[in-house]
């Protein structure tokens, strides 16, 4: 892989950063009830991505590179679970939480790129 500069420069972390602040937004009318609960998993889970995939590109190889990416992944895969039983739980509003899905599914789409490009 033709390793970037800075990871701001990588479109896979300007997406996960817009997933992060988007998922702030979205969970900031749970109930208060859930300040310690699902706000708190939905919101580390979605800073748990970009912050994942810093630390991979920060380890400047591409092994390392890999687990931070997968462990990107992992992330993801934990905030459309939180995302889906927020919203069943009705803490989310349906179209709030499919555009949160579709933007986590676009992320995962670049993360996946750039772990093709490492293989």
């Amino acid at each position: 892989m033709s390793r970037t500069r800075h990871y701001r420069d990588l479109i896979a972390w300007q997406k996960a950063m817009e997933l992060a602040r988007q998922t702030y937004e979205c969970t900031e009318e749970f109930p208060n009830s859930e300040t310690f609960g699902l706000r708190m998993q939905l919101r580390r889970s979605a800073v748990a991505v970009a912050s994942h995939i810093t630390d991979g590109h920060g380890r400047l190889t591409d092994a390392e590179m890999r687990k931070g990416l997968s462990l990107a992944r992992g992330s993801l895969n934990e905030l459309q679970t939180q995302t889906e039983l927020a919203q069943s739980l009705r803490f989310m509003e349906e179209k709030t939480a499919r555009q949160l899905l579709e933007l986590s599914i676009e992320v995962a789409k670049l993360i996946n790129g750039l772990l093709g490009s490492l293989n």
